[in-house]
């Protein structure tokens, strides 16, 4: 199934299906984890497949304008592409930190409370290293500061 296709109302993350838990089964056992795993490995791939694609296009297309307007879009065009491959930088070392986790055994627990972050919300935001609750509460923290 193609990345960001439907089934049953939850997306599918770098082409990976959502994991179906089984009935009494033990939270974040080696088939949740090894699920994990290939989902975030998947997506680190996909992102620097990106990147290497727009390293690639960007010594295709860098050329000399000789008029100021086409080298000014086509330097507002690199700088986009470079400010959006600095966020997918930034969201691999976050994959790597969580495949790290994965590592140690200690990947699917709240860092705040401890308490299962949950499947249904790992299968959202696979690097998600809180619960919900403590999310909230520290985004509700975040606005208040920010004031």
């Amino acid at each position: 199934m193609p990345e960001g296709t439907k089934k049953l109302g939850v997306l599918a993350i770098a082409g990976v299906e959502p994991y179906q838990e089984k009935p009494g089964e033990e939270y974040m056992n080696a088939d949740q984890s090894s699920h994990f795993r290939t989902i975030l490995d998947a997506w680190r791939n996909q992102l620097r497949e990106e990147v290497d694609r727009t390293l690639n296009h960007m010594q295709d297309e860098a050329a000399n304008f000789p008029d100021p307007v086409d080298r000014a879009a086509q330097e507002e065009e690199f700088s986009l592409e470079l400010r959006a491959r600095d966020r997918e930088r930034k969201l691999i070392k976050k994959i790597e930190k969580t495949l790290q986790k994965i590592e140690e055994d200690d990947f699917g627990f709240c860092d705040s409370c401890g308490i299962e972050i949950g499947i249904r919300r790992l299968e959202a935001r696979p690097t998600a290293d809180q619960c919900i609750d403590c999310k909230t509460l520290a985004e509700i923290k975040e606005k208040q500061m920010a004031g």
